[in-house]
């Protein structure tokens, strides 16, 4: 009797869970399918593999979004979401639906509200905050710092010149860790020369297991997840993030303290600290209100989402950008001879003035980044009906999976030759885009990276003095379409780590000017 009451009960909440969710079901129909859907799981099914499969699999709905007018339907369990291309409706989703979608909840708890994943009402207050600490002067004072410790990386390469390939992961993603760390927090790390640094290796891991859990249904619920061994893995991975990044935020606000009662006259006056070299975490206590402003879990939040961001963008768009340049010899040495126009045979630092002058560098990592988008899908939640651009019905409590990597692909906005790697396509003559949300490797609208010209220039520091040193060992693409297996660790990362093999650089003769 029981049991008949149980499956009676079941029955009756399906049926008023369906028929609330009517308009939903309505609209989804009106929209083409990804594949074959199970009941119940949807297509859950094609999402169970490992970090590669599943950056296969949400390739392969991003084809088909472009074959089916910018957009496709799929159900995960019982969430509605959509797969989207089109810039124009893309554009308009990003100005209008803000919050992000629940599946962030797996990112914050280790991040928390940092700036990224915050929740709208949250999002807005620290956005005011942000913004300054980005302002474009701020961000050129860190050039020294890039510089700095792009010196240690060249340094740390030389004992792996003339060899066999190696993986560049290991290296970069260091360079780009004591980078952030010492231009968010002023901490030198050091982790350049000591790459087994728990915070690194917990960060590398923490986002591997979050993208396990977002597209592992199984591994969603936090009773089932504790029953798991990847579980004490992640809280022992998140307590060594917290603890390294508290430490630091106690130290910054004691120093603090000591240089506020140790102010001269004239400090007080005039504010001379204004005139010196300040970190993201000075800025941020500074721009929030001092004592009064952000929390000290406020500030953790905000520091880590610039530090795990920060590093993974910049190391990952770094990796591709060195691959590139060994799979098209013609375009390494193009960009090799802009650097010798700029440095000759000087070994002196890089400075700011520098970067500017690497305009084909920077349109070779554009090309890069088009093409491998560190981050190639955002997802956002659609909490009421809209109608888009294109006369498309989205209704309220569903998902949009933003794919970043498909409408950097898509031949209808990029021509016939859209998989090929040309770096000038970025020429300012050719580069003349007719919807902004065609390219757009930082996001696009309100929530948009704030940090993109920071890792632009972290990411020319980086490669210019690499290939000032070094010669990336030719590694021919039979065509023009570069292929590198890819796998979704939150961030789009080489399966192999980046591969590549160098030799030392003997200075050629200036061979005179070029067309840049």
């Amino acid at each position: 009797m029981f049991i008949y009451l149980s499956i009676v009960a079941f029955l009756l909440w399906t049926a008023v869970f369906r028929y609330k969710r009517r308009n939903m079901y309505k609209l989804a129909a009106k929209i083409p399918a990804a594949g074959p859907v199970f009941p119940v799981i949807g297509i859950a099914h094609t999402l169970t593999g490992d970090t590669e499969d599943i950056m296969s699999t949400l390739q392969y709905y991003s084809y088909a979004a472009m074959n089916n007018d910018g957009v496709i339907s799929a159900w995960l369990n019982h969430i509605l979401y959509f797969a989207m291309v089109d810039p124009v409706d893309l554009e308009y989703v990003m100005k209008t639906c803000l919050e992000k979608d629940d599946l962030h909840r797996f990112i914050r708890k280790v991040i928390g509200y940092g700036g990224i994943f915050a929740p709208v009402s949250i999002w807005r207050r620290r956005r005011k905050i942000l913004v300054p600490a980005f302002s474009p002067k701020i961000v050129e004072s860190f050039v020294e710092v890039f510089s700095e410790q792009s010196e240690t990386l060249t340094e740390r390469l030389d004992n792996l010149t003339n060899k066999d390939k190696f993986s560049i992961w290991p290296y970069v993603s260091t360079y780009t860790l004591d980078s952030v760390c010492q231009t968010a927090m002023g901490v030198k790390i050091n982790a350049q020369n000591n790459p087994n640094t728990p915070f690194l290796i917990s960060m590398n891991r923490i986002l591997n297991l979050i993208t396990e859990r977002i597209f592992h249904l199984w591994l969603q619920p936090e009773w089932l997840y504790k029953l798991f061994p990847q579980y004490k893995e992640h809280t022992e991975c998140i307590q060594k993030m917290h603890s390294f990044t508290d430490e630091v935020i106690r130290k910054k606000r004691e120093e603090i303290e000591i240089e506020k009662r140790n102010k001269t006259e004239a400090d007080v006056q005039y504010d001379l600290g204004v005139y010196k070299s300040k970190t993201f975490l000075d800025l941020l206590i500074q721009l929030s209100g001092h004592e009064k402003g952000y929390t000290n879990e406020e500030l953790r939040e905000e520091v880590l989402t610039l530090t795990v961001a920060g590093t993974d963008t910049s190391a990952v768009a770094i990796g591709y950008t060195m691959m590139m340049l060994a799979k098209y010899p013609d375009i390494q040495e193009k960009v090799y001879q802009e650097i010798f126009d700029v440095f000759g045979n000087s070994d002196r630092p890089i400075v700011k003035g520098d970067l500017i002058q690497l305009r084909y560098l920077e349109r070779v990592v554009k090309e890069t980044l088009r093409l491998f988008p560190p981050v190639p899908f955002i997802i956002r939640k659609v909490q009421e009906d809209i109608t888009l651009p294109s006369g498309k019905h989205l209704p309220g409590g569903s998902g949009v999976v933003i794919s970043i990597w498909g409408v950097h692909r898509d031949p209808k906005y990029w021509g016939p030759d859209a998989e090929t790697f040309d770096p000038d396509r970025f020429l300012p003559e050719r580069f003349n885009l007719k919807h902004t949300c065609s390219y757009m490797p930082f996001s696009q609208g309100p929530r948009n990276c704030l940090g993109y010209q920071y890792a632009l220039m972290s990411i020319k520091t980086a490669v210019s003095a690499i290939l000032r040193k070094y010669k990336i060992v030719p590694d021919p693409e039979k065509t023009a379409t570069p292929y590198i297996r890819v796998k979704l660790d939150i961030m789009m990362k080489d399966v192999d780590g980046y591969q590549v093999a160098l030799e030392r650089r003997e200075p050629p003769q200036k061979l005179g000017t070029h067309s840049i």
